[in-house]
């Protein structure tokens, strides 16, 4: 049998990547916009715990997402991979809907507050399905050789996102006075959002679905047995590791930075989302160009070059912001630091889809994405609010993405080379593959 397979399209490409890049939006625009969030539906006497109630409801969507990915695993087995992606794009529609049109805590009082933590409990749900699977089916219908210029797509939708995000977030802040901004102009971002329903549905309605068995939830039981192996516990590993630091940097330096900037620093809000902007610009330019080189000279070279650069600028650069807070210095720091963090971005998704076999790698994914994801990016923004208040260290950012940038470099070590090219993609797999496809 011919095993070859065909250089995906364009649109497959989008396919599998705009429903992660879509789902990723609204929790990008609720981190970014912690500050006003925390003013609207968590008041408070005091401003800290005011933004340590918000952040822990961000924090609380990713407590859900390893539910979301288990349970939509199972129901995709039962029901087929377009029922499960329609079922979680009308979970973020509606958790999307209930923030931008929930009245404030003025308004009906602590009820704002606790639809506020459902929507994020349902967003977290929702978005638990969508990496392993998207992650898995873009790699496995991309040719050998070019599987890291093809898997950095999913590092591009995220980075894309969180440019839109951040777009959005220094549009309403430059546009709008303080009295528009916090009375309603904060839910334009969020009512955008919810183009997540026409645009995701259409792309997944086209999706030709895979003619594949379904599996029954005691066969998913024994695959999780066998996934003990020796091979599959580092690839878990690596994957925990190397998403944790993705996580990290993700949601630190780009969700948090600018709360971080303005409540912290000093720094005009608006000028704090400009500099994400730049830095974001960087990184979507940058991760294509990486994903392709590691193509080349290898997923792990570019991962480690990437990771100890990081390592070794941070806290310099972080001490340099620290040390005479302005615009100018924040775009230098985050530009500087966004071409590692796109080396990271670029290559840690094709990297953890090699590490596992095809039997095991959905599965695989979504285990160590969504476990890595809740323990170090759900509650980064917490984490980081409690030691900034406890201790006073304006560096307090600059340590846990220190914590990130080791934690990938341990991933790193433990890749190993891609399965086998018979173990990778299944034939019916590459039958999947040549089946995902975007009707004209």
């Amino acid at each position: 049998m011919n095993t070859s397979i065909k250089a995906p399209s364009a649109r497959q490409v989008a396919a599998a990547v705009i429903g992660n890049a879509l789902e990723c939006y609204d929790f990008v625009i609720f981190g970014l916009l912690t500050a006003i969030i925390s003013t609207v539906f968590f008041p408070s006497g005091n401003e800290y715990a005011s933004i340590l109630l918000t952040t822990a409801t961000f924090g609380a969507g990713f407590f859900m997402r390893p539910v979301g990915g288990i349970l939509i695993a199972i129901y995709a087995n039962r029901k087929g991979r377009k029922a499960a992606m329609q079922l979680i794009i009308a979970m973020m529609t509606i958790a999307t809907a209930l923030i931008a049109f929930t009245p404030s805590f003025a308004v009906i009082g602590a009820a704002s507050s606790v639809v506020v933590v459902a929507a994020r409990l349902l967003q977290g749900f929702a978005t638990g399905g969508e990496f392993a699977s998207s992650t898995a089916l873009l790699v496995e219908m991309s040719p050998r050789e070019r599987r890291g210029f093809y898997g950095s797509w999913m590092g591009f939708g995220q980075a894309l996102c969180f440019l839109l995000g951040a777009g959005a977030g220094a549009l309403i802040t430059h546009s709008l006075t303080h009295d528009q901004l916090y009375g309603w102009g904060w839910r334009i971002p969020f009512m955008f959002g919810l183009l997540i329903a026409p645009v995701g549905y259409w792309f997944r309605r086209h999706v030709q679905e895979p003619n594949v068995e379904r599996v029954e939830q005691a066969e998913l039981a024994q695959d999780m047995r066998e996934n003990r192996s020796p091979r599959q516990i580092r690839a878990a590993l690596c994957g925990f590791f190397l998403t944790s630091a993705s996580t990290i940097a993700q949601y630190v330096l780009v969700a948090y930075m600018p709360t971080f900037a303005n409540k912290y620093l000093g720094i005009r809000l608006d000028d704090a989302f400009a500099s994400q902007c730049l830095c974001l610009i960087v990184m979507i330019v940058s991760i294509p160009l990486f994903g392709a080189l590691s193509d080349r000279i290898g997923r792990k070279s570019v991962l480690l070059f990437g990771l100890v650069l990081y390592a070794a600028i941070l806290l310099p650069l972080f001490g340099w912001l620290v040390s005479a807070p302005s615009f100018p210095r924040l775009v230098v720091t985050l530009v500087l630091l966004s071409t590692p963090v796109a080396m990271l971005l670029a290559v840690y998704a094709p990297a953890m889809a090699e590490q596992f076999t095809f039997k095991h790698r959905s599965l695989g994914l979504a285990i160590s994405y969504n476990i890595a994801v809740l323990l170090f990016g759900g509650f980064a923004q917490l984490i980081i609010t409690w030691i900034l208040h406890t201790t006073g260290s304006m560096m307090t950012p600059a340590y846990y993405l220190l914590v990130g940038a080791g934690l990938g470099i341990v991933g790193s070590l433990l890749a190993r080379a891609p399965a086998t090219q018979s173990n990778f993609v299944s034939d019916r797999g590459r039958a999947d593959a040549r089946a995902f496809d975007i009707s004209s």
